[in-house]
C-alpha cells in the first residue's frame, strides 16, 4: 500500500512539473538547467572532498571557477539594470494605404506589377518557412490585398 502511495505521489509531482514545464518561459527553463549545473558540480566537489581526493575537487573548482564568476556577474548586472517597457506591441487591424506602402516598401503611383514583385521579394524573408514570422508574414499578405484593393 505504501509503495502505491508513493507511485501516484511521484507521477502526480512528475505531471505537475511536466506542466510547469510547458507554460514556463525559455529564459526560466535556463534559469533552472544553470542552478541544476551548479548544485549537481558543488555536489561532485563536495563527495571528493569528502573521499579524500582533495586535489580533484581543486582542480574542479579551477576549472568551473571562471564560469561561475561570469554567470555570478552577469546575473548582478541583469538584476541591477533598470527594467523597460520594451517595444510597443505590434498592432493589428485594419490597414491603411499609407502603412500597406511603407511595410512593401513603395511610393506613390505604384503598380499591381509592383505591389505583386514587393510581396515576393519580401515573402521569401518573412515566409515563417523560411526562417521568417507569422506576424510578419500576415502584414506582407495583408499590405499586398490592401494595394490589390482585396480588402
Amino acid at each position: 500500500m505504501v509503495t502505491l502511495a508513493l507511485g501516484l505521489g511521484t507521477l502526480a509531482l512528475l505531471l505537475w512539473a511536466a506542466r510547469a514545464f510547458s507554460q514556463a518561459s525559455v529564459a526560466s527553463i535556463k534559469a533552472l538547467l544553470a542552478w541544476i549545473a551548479a548544485l549537481v558540480g558543488l555536489t561532485l566537489v563536495a563527495g571528493l572532498f569528502l573521499t579524500g581526493r582533495g586535489p580533484a575537487a581543486l582542480s574542479g573548482l579551477v576549472l568551473i571557477g571562471p564560469l561561475a564568476w561570469r554567470w555570478w556577474k552577469d546575473a548582478t548586472v541583469r538584476r541591477d539594470q533598470p527594467r523597460t517597457a520594451g517595444p510597443a506591441p505590434p498592432r493589428m487591424g485594419p490597414m491603411s494605404r499609407a502603412e500597406a506602402l511603407q511595410v512593401l516598401g513603395l511610393t506613390d503611383p505604384v503598380s499591381d506589377s509592383d505591389v505583386r514583385a514587393a510581396w515576393v521579394r519580401l515573402m521569401r524573408v518573412a515566409h515563417p518557412d523560411g526562417g521568417g514570422s507569422d506576424w510578419l508574414a500576415a502584414r506582407v499578405n495583408q499590405a499586398k490585398d490592401v494595394l490589390l484593393g482585396k480588402r
